[in-house]
Order: C-alpha cells, then sequence, then structure tokens
C-alpha cells in the first residue's frame, strides 16, 4: 500500500550548528467506505526509512473528506463510537446543505474534516513513531463510498 514517492533534502539548523534533514514519502491507501483503517505501520516504516534518529513525523492526507487520528488501537469499539458521534455532529444528508454535489453524505464528509483534522505530528526517537501503548494512526474515511487517498509523511530531524 506504499508508493514511491519520495525525496531528501537537508539544511543548515540554526539552533544546533547541525545539519538538518528531512525525508518524505506518499503513501496509497485504498479505503472500504465509511470508517477507520490503521496506517500506523506504514507511517512508522516511512520514520524508520528516513534514517533520522530523532525528530518528528508530520503526517498529511491530501483530500477534504477523510481525516487523520490518533485514537485506541486496542478497542475497535473506541472508533465505532466516534463514528456514532461523528454521525451526530455532521448528519448526512441534512436539509440545509447546499453542497450535495455527490450525494448526501458529501457535505457531512467535508464538515467531519473539518471537525477531526487533515494533519497530525508524531515524535520520532531511535528512528521509531513515540506512539503510546494504545495509540494508532488511523485514516478516517468520511465517505460512504470506497476511495483512493494519498497521505504525505515528511520526517525532519
Amino acid at each position: 500500500m506504499q508508493a514511491g514517492v519520495c525525496f531528501f533534502s537537508s539544511g543548515s539548523n540554526a539552533f544546533s550548528g547541525k545539519m538538518a534533514m528531512a525525508h518524505q514519502q506518499i503513501l496509497q491507501f485504498r479505503t472500504q467506505g465509511r470508517g477507520t483503517l490503521n496506517i500506523s505501520a506504514e507511517v512508522g516504516l516511512v520514520a524508520q526509512a528516513s534514517g533520522i534518529k530523532t525528530g518528528i513525523a508530520h503526517v498529511f492526507v491530501q483530500h477534504t473528506s477523510c481525516s487523520l487520528v490518533i485514537t485506541e488501537n486496542a478497542d475497535a469499539a473506541v472508533r465505532h463510537d466516534l463514528e456514532m458521534l461523528a454521525r451526530r455532529w455532521a448528519p448526512d444528508g441534512d436539509a440545509d446543505y447546499r453542497h450535495d454535489y455527490e450525494g448526501d453524505d458529501d457535505m457531512a464528509a467535508h464538515a467531519r474534516t473539518v471537525l477531526t483534522g487533515c494533519a497530525l505530528t508524531v515524535p520520532v526517537a531511535n528512528g521509531r513513531l513515540l506512539l503510546g501503548t494504545w495509540q494508532g494512526i488511523y485514516l478516517w474515511e468520511h465517505r460512504e463510498q470506497a476511495h483512493s487517498r494519498s497521505v504525505v509523511v515528511t520526517v525532519v530531524g
């Protein structure tokens, strides 16, 4: 599920006098429709491949109808409950929506993305993501239909 867009760059770090490094890769995912997809392993592989021992991983999804979240990775009921809450926050087919070109879930998906976010940052140490024991990085699809999604991972250190 990984894609091959990757580049390296470096520059001076004004704070330490050391060279800063960056590594970027675009990952491709196919969702199954509304719901969450754990992408922690794929993002972790980018951090490891970067060669950067200490820094941050910035993760950004290039779409307006899905989002990224860090949440519980052990109990799927948490993600089920989050989906239930999202239906309350931004219901499909609200009669007041003007933007519905792609169906009843169109505007609701955009609203859910605004509420949950399209980017997140995770610390990196020893070339690994410093996620907590029960944390996972999830791509949250807000559309009913399956979609191809691009996620940009940039590791800086």
